[in-house]
C-alpha cells in the first residue's frame, strides 16, 4: 500500500495499521489501547527500537507515520 492509499485512512485506523506491523515482529505494547487491540502473547520485544522490521515493514511504519502527521493524529 502507498502513501496515498493511507490518505483516506482516520487516525484509529493508521494506530491499527501501524501497530499491527509491530504485532506481527513481536512487540511487547505498553498502553491499554493496543493491549486490548493486539494483545502481548507471545511478545519478544519491549523496546520499539528492538522490534526487527523489514526493509518492508520499514517502509510501510514511515508511510503511515507520514500520514499520521499529515492528518494531525494524537501521539
Amino acid at each position: 500500500m502507498s502513501a496515498p492509499a493511507y490518505a483516506d485512512f482516520p487516525c484509529d485506523e493508521l494506530e491499527g495499521e501501524r501497530n499491527a506491523v509491530y504485532k506481527d515482529a513481536g512487540y511487547c505494547f505498553k498502553t491499554t489501547r493496543a493491549i486490548r487491540a493486539f494483545g502481548n502473547e507471545g511478545c519478544q520485544f519491549k523496546r520499539l527500537e528492538d522490534v526487527p522490521l523489514s526493509a518492508g515493514d520499514r517502509k510501510k511504519v514511515a508511510e503511515i507515520q507520514e500520514q499520521e502527521r499529515e492528518n494531525k493524529c494524537p501521539r
